[in-house]
């Protein structure tokens, strides 16, 4: 034999020569769960080892980050009932907990990068990502809301917004908004392809945000989300963030749609961006709590497969564990 590839794997020397994808801590973006007031941090039970965090822990988990060289951060709150009505107006209140907690962060380690979430379900008594009238979820009217929201978080000190609502033609509205606004420099990671997963549950368990029941009230989001057998369906929605101004194209979730990640990232030139999401997260967390897998072994090859397919940046709630990994030579 003339060819015999395992030529190039019989060392780890030379396995390291021939490494075709580097997955870094660089590539890793870290969600948290924020709540308002002090002394506060409640273990998300459906996604062990992730919590709902009050200002002052918020604060203590960055500074442990940064340390270990990780310093991207994407906040979502968990918003009491009092404050949530059904267009979502605390979502630019100014005494809003979660924009106060923006601008103390920022004040505190001007270095980092916070990403927001922009969308009314936190905020919305209906529990969905638009305004709920008739049973519809209204998008034009939505769209007015979600821009206020954004100029309200690009004040508080946002770095990069994120539209997670899936309504048709809010990139280019919260663009030209915060263009006129005079935030320039605000770049906009837009959800691009958000499919209506089944692998959500976690989050919607940490901020109580799943759709409410209720007459008239939408039993799910599969009329704004994308549905799950249709992966041409995201290029056309990657045209359309591309044409009105994001700057990075995102895929939601990661793992079941490695195909869909791999095909924005052949056909765009912007940042590809994959949200390794809480049930795709929890999973291999059960299954290496029963000991049917090694977790140090099984969450960076399974954040690689994610990287490989070619995201350039990735989501995750591994994100801390990754980079303690990387940090204390174990990868």
């Amino acid at each position: 034999m003339l060819r015999r590839p395992r030529r190039n794997r019989q060392s780890d020397a030379i396995r390291k020569l021939t490494t075709e994808t580097h997955l870094s801590s660089d590539h890793l973006i870290y969600p948290l769960f924020v709540v308002d007031g002090a002394g506060t941090k409640e273990e998300v039970s459906s996604l062990p080892g992730n919590f709902r965090m009050s200002l002052d822990y918020v604060l203590r988990e960055i500074e442990e980050c940064v340390s270990l060289g990780l310093d991207r951060f994407i906040l979502f709150p968990a918003i009491p009932d009092e404050y949530k009505d059904k267009t979502g107006t605390y979502g630019y209140d100014p005494n809003n907990f979660y924009l106060r907690m923006a601008t103390k962060i920022k004040e505190e380690f001007p270095e980092v990068c916070l990403i927001s979430d922009v969308a009314l379900d936190p905020y919305n008594i209906d529990g969905h990502d638009g305004i709920v009238r008739d049973g519809k979820i209204l998008n034009d009217e939505t769209i007015l809301q979600l821009c206020k929201m954004s100029i309200a978080q690009a004040a508080a000190g946002f770095d990069i917004l994120g539209p997670s609502d899936m309504m048709d033609g809010r990139v280019m509205a919260i663009r030209q908004d915060l263009d006129t606004a005079g935030y320039k420099n605000v770049g906009i990671m837009a959800y691009t392809a958000k499919y209506a997963s089944a692998f959500y549950g976690p989050f919607r368990d940490a901020l109580d945000s799943a759709p409410v029941e209720g007459e008239n009230i939408p039993k799910d989001k599969k009329t704004y989300q994308m549905n799950p057998a249709n992966k041409r369906e995201a290029l056309i929605e990657a045209e359309l963030d591309t044409q009105e101004g994001a700057d990075f194209l995102m895929v939601k979730p990661a793992l079941n749609y490695l195909d869909v990640i791999h095909l924005l990232k052949e056909n765009f030139e912007l940042p590809i961006a994959a949200y390794h999401v809480s049930g795709e997260c929890a999973m291999l967390i059960a299954a290496c709590q029963k000991g049917w897998l090694n977790y140090e072994q099984a969450m960076p090859e399974t954040l690689l497969s994610i990287h490989r397919a070619g995201a350039d940046a990735i989501l995750t709630y591994f994100a801390k564990d990754y980079a303690k990994l990387q940090k204390f030579g174990k990868l």
